[in-house]
């Protein structure tokens, strides 16, 4: 498929912001060994995660609990923000993004 920097570069609006940009390849593996070491039924639904099974899939991916919450965390985020964008709130959410 190609690298990451390739992969963004075709989205519209992304390709000129990370010409400079150098993005390590194997930068996501973390993320990826913490998504495999979830069940199919949490990655569907993550509000399931107690403590319990984030303590399990960090063990499994090898990383601690703590980045395993981050991760979550910023899914989160990431999913309010494409429903704002989605619902008609996107130029709201835009400038909230921009006073960060």
């Amino acid at each position: 498929m190609g690298n990451l920097k390739d992969l963004a570069s075709m989205i519209p609006g992304v390709g000129k912001q990370i010409k400079d940009l150098d993005i390590d390849d194997d930068a996501f593996k973390g993320i990826e060994a913490i998504i495999r070491s979830m069940t199919p039924g949490e990655r569907s639904n993550p509000e399931i995660l107690n403590g319990s099974r984030r303590a399990r899939i960090a063990k499994g991916s090898g990383t601690n609990v703590q980045e395993v919450n981050k991760l979550l965390k910023q899914f989160d985020e990431t999913r309010k923000m494409m429903r704002m964008m989605t619902s008609g709130g996107g130029k709201k959410a835009m400038r909230n993004m921009r006073r960060r």
